[in-house]
């Protein structure tokens, strides 16, 4: 079973453990930057499967600020890691499946989340199909390692129909 689960300091020793692949940190990060990563707007959470911390991702408050696809409304979903260890079990899409209705509990003023996906990488957008993304069908150039595609959620929609 997973759940989500806001960092804290009792995950932060699993957190250090968990790696990608060489070609996968381009697109993800690092477990050291994504530590180094939290502030007001940026709130790091972790992946539990079977009471082991197995993946972390980051909910970005203020990404509308710097994406224009983005609404007020909305929450950007970044840095989203399973450990390579853990890959091709099916933990990825039960993730996203349980990341969706957690982040409504967490934000319920938010009715939406948004990622960009590199377009190089089809397992990862494959990924957040399978777990309830959408893919707008528009591209976003800024990304540091190329064109990647923009995806939402509904929060509301997604929440309801669980």
């Amino acid at each position: 079973m997973i759940h989500i689960e806001r960092l804290t300091e009792s995950h932060i020793d699993a957190v250090k453990l968990i790696t990608l692949a060489d070609e996968q940190v381009k697109f993800a990060g690092t477990s050291e930057e994504f530590l180094a990563d939290g502030d007001a707007t940026t709130h790091l959470f972790v992946i539990i499967s079977d009471d082991t911390v197995v993946g972390f991702f980051k909910i970005d408050t203020a990404y509308a600020s710097n994406y224009h696809f983005c609404p007020e409304t909305g929450l950007g979903l970044r840095a989203f890691v399973i450990d390579r260890k853990q890959q091709g079990k099916g933990l990825g899409t039960a993730s996203v499946k349980a990341l969706i209705p957690s982040i409504k509990q967490h934000y319920p003023q938010r009715d939406c989340i948004y990622l960009t996906v590199n377009c190089k990488n089809p397992a990862a957008k494959a990924c957040y199909l399978k777990g309830g993304f959408t893919d707008t069908g528009e591209k976003y150039l800024g990304g540091a390692a190329g064109p990647q595609n923009i995806m939402n959620a509904e929060l509301n929609a997604l929440t309801m129909a669980s």
